[in-house]
Parts: structure tokens; C-alpha cells; sequence
């Protein structure tokens, strides 16, 4: 998932990168760079990936999808456009200016740039949060205000479709014990820099969520969280739906 809040980025590294691949500028991939391991890169081609090419979860996730669909952090449309094909009325959202551009040129009418935090006075019976969704929550300790926000934005009998990852198997030393520094307070919290083309975003929050941990949050805030299905690197698709 593309970052979903606007201190994230002081350059719209993912918008500019989506805009280069879309009008045949495409000459190299985004890195990401963080403190606690090596720079990775996500290849931009990726982003405007079609449902055969996207990963098991996310395909399980669209084929859940009912009713007026919310697409948070809708990056280049892919998974929009998708569900637009299956005649569902979606509704796509994304705090880079350029990525909202794209989608509109890609034929999504109502793409719309926004923070999910500042969006208001509107509900939906699907909302999507994927490609590590949970990740714009930044800090765990945000994530009670993150579900109650969700709340204002569900309808009764809607549901919220998470994908995330347990990433402690990287804190694993040879030995099967782990190491983690003990400075934070949980092990998914990241720190990331996005880089594109000379130019770089602020260093932003990124959270990954563990299932045990997110199913304890939504008991605590008033959801219910089931598992769907898992993925083969350590991640998992959950459904989340206001408990009754």
C-alpha cells in the first residue's frame, strides 16, 4: 500500500514514479531505504499490476468485495479499476496528487485525493486497506483511534478487508531466538525514506501488524477480526466487521 498521510512525503515520490510509467518515462524503480536494513526497491511496473499478476491475498480480497467500495492508498488503480470491472461502485482515494491523476486518466471517476483520517461524511460496505494496509497506522499506539475512525466510515454490516505481516522472522537469529531493539515498542514498527530520481520523501512511520496483535486491538475497539487466509511469507488477509 502507498503511504496514506500527507507528512509522509514533502515529494510525491510514488505520484511522480506512477506518472513517468503511465506516459512512457519509465527508467527506474522507487528504493526504499530504512535504518534497520538493507535499501529494497518496489519495481514500479508492479503498481500497475492486473488481477492474474497480484498476489493470492489480494485477489482473495477483491473477490470479497460487495457493495460501495472504498480503495485507501489506491497508488495507480489496479486494484480499482479491477473491481470497477466487476460493476461495483468504488470509490478510490490517495494522498498523492500525481497517483490520482493517473487513475482518473485510467478511466476511475471518483478518485479522489484525500487522507482516509480527513475523509468524512460518507460510508461504505467494502473497505480496502491492502498491500500492507495496516502500515499508514504508523505506531501501534495509534490504532485505536485508527478503528474508531474506520467505524465513522463503515456501514453496519460492512467490512474492512486488512492485509498485513508478522515480521518478527526477521528479528530471528541462527540459534532460533530473536533480537529486537529494545528502544521501540513493538517489533513492526518501521522507519522508512522513500527515493525516486534525485529526489526523497520525509522519513515516515510504517506499521506491521502480527494477527494475535491486531485481533486483540479490534476486541478492544469494538470489532470483530477473522482470519481469511495467509499468505507464503508470513502475511495474512483479515476481515474486520463492528461487532454486534
Amino acid at each position: 500500500m502507498i503511504p496514506s498521510k500527507t507528512q509522509f512525503m514533502n515529494n510525491d515520490i510514488f505520484g511522480t514514479a506512477i506518472s513517468d510509467y503511465f506516459d512512457n518515462n519509465y527508467t527506474e524503480d522507487i528504493t526504499v531505504t530504512s535504518p534497520d536494513f538493507d535499501d529494497d526497491t518496489i519495481p514500479v511496473p508492479y503498481l500497475f499490476r492486473k488481477y492474474p499478476e497480484m498476489p493470492h491475498l489480494e485477489q482473495k480480497a477483491l473477490q470479497l468485495s460487495y457493495g460501495k467500495v472504498l480503495d485507501v492508498g489506491c497508488g495507480a488503480g489496479s486494484h480499482a479499476l479491477y473491481l470497477k470491472g466487476q460493476n461495483l461502485d468504488i470509490t478510490a482515494i490517495d494522498i498523492s496528487k500525481g497517483a490520482i491523476k493517473v487513475c482518473q486518466k485510467r478511466g476511475i471517476k471518483k478518485a479522489i485525493v484525500k487522507d482516509i483520517l480527513q475523509l468524512e461524511n460518507n460510508s461504505f460496505d467494502t473497505i480496502l486497506l491492502l498491500m500492507n494496509g495496516s502500515g499508514i497506522i504508523g505506531k501501534l499506539d495509534k490504532i485505536s483511534t485508527f478503528l474508531d475512525h474506520l467505524k465513522t466510515l463503515i456501514t453496519p454490516n460492512g467490512q474492512v478487508l486488512l492485509d498485513s505481516s508478522n515480521i518478527s522472522y526477521l528479528f530471528e537469529d541462527e540459534d532460533g531466538g530473536f533480537w529486537v531493539d529494545t528502544t521501540k515498542t513493538y517489533f513492526g514498527e518501521m522507519r522508512y525514506q522513500l527515493k525516486y530520481k534525485n529526489q526523497s520523501s520525509d522519513w515516515f512511520d510504517w506499521l506491521y501488524l502480527d494477527f494475535d496483535t491486531l485481533a486483540k486491538a479490534c476486541v478492544s475497539s469494538g470489532w470483530t477480526c477473522e482470519l481469511v487466509t495467509e499468505g507464503q511469507h508470513y502475511d495474512y488477509l483479515a476481515k474486520l466487521c463492528l461487532a454486534k
